[in-house]
């Protein structure tokens, strides 16, 4: 039985109505016009995105790595909520932290100099530029966490290992009259934090 406030909506059914929604269920497809959809909300489903980046139903972890990238396709973001949206139903789910993680990281030549490319774990590649900026955030150690635009509000937490190679390539810029400590990518510099206080930490 479902909890109150929660959909009667099972994994099987929400699984084929994806698929029948979109043919993204492998990297490198289209995705689908999520952005377009506006249909009922249906209610919460008991699904939920660990800090991890595991995904859970009914607390027990989805093993297969298709269906996870399916589900991925088909998420969106709304007022700061997390849903799953097909052309007929919208359920909301719950995420910890972030929807995705950044776990691969390329530096290429681009046409704007150097360019960071993120591979997330459900094997999107996204760039790192304009509309696609990296932030960061105070985390709980006093340290920061990175995290990288995705897509329509939607972020990745970029893992530590990547973050330790980030820093190693940052550089100081002076930002409206202020020394700051960051890393630029496509021509844009993406702050990290007050450059004398990266230099006293180091």
């Amino acid at each position: 039985m479902a909890k109150q406030g929660q959909t009667t909506t099972n994994l099987e059914g929400l699984t084929t109505a994806a698929r029948e929604a979109t043919n993204a269920t492998l990297a490198g497809k289209p995705l689908p016009p999520v952005h377009l959809w506006n249909p009922p909300f249906c209610g919460d489903i008991d699904m939920r995105i660990a800090s991890d980046g595991t995904w859970f139903y009914m607390g027990t972890p989805i093993g297969r790595p298709a269906l996870v990238r399916l589900f991925s396709t088909i998420l969106k973001r709304e007022d700061g909520k997390h849903f799953l949206v097909t052309p007929v139903e919208k359920v909301g789910i719950c995420v910890d932290d972030a929807p995705f993680l950044a776990v691969e990281m390329r530096k290429e030549d681009g046409e704007r100099g150097t360019l960071l490319r993120f591979r997330t774990n459900v094997d999107d590649w996204v760039p790192c530029d304009s509309a696609h900026r990296l932030q960061f955030k105070a985390a709980a150690d006093g340290g920061l966490t990175p995290y990288l635009h995705v897509r329509a509000d939607l972020w990745a937490k970029v893992t530590r290992p990547l973050y330790y190679d980030l820093v190693d390539m940052g550089e100081e810029r002076v930002v409206d009259g202020q020394a700051m400590f960051g890393i630029t990518s496509s021509g844009e510099f993406f702050a990290m934090a007050d450059a004398e206080q990266v230099r006293a930490a180091l």
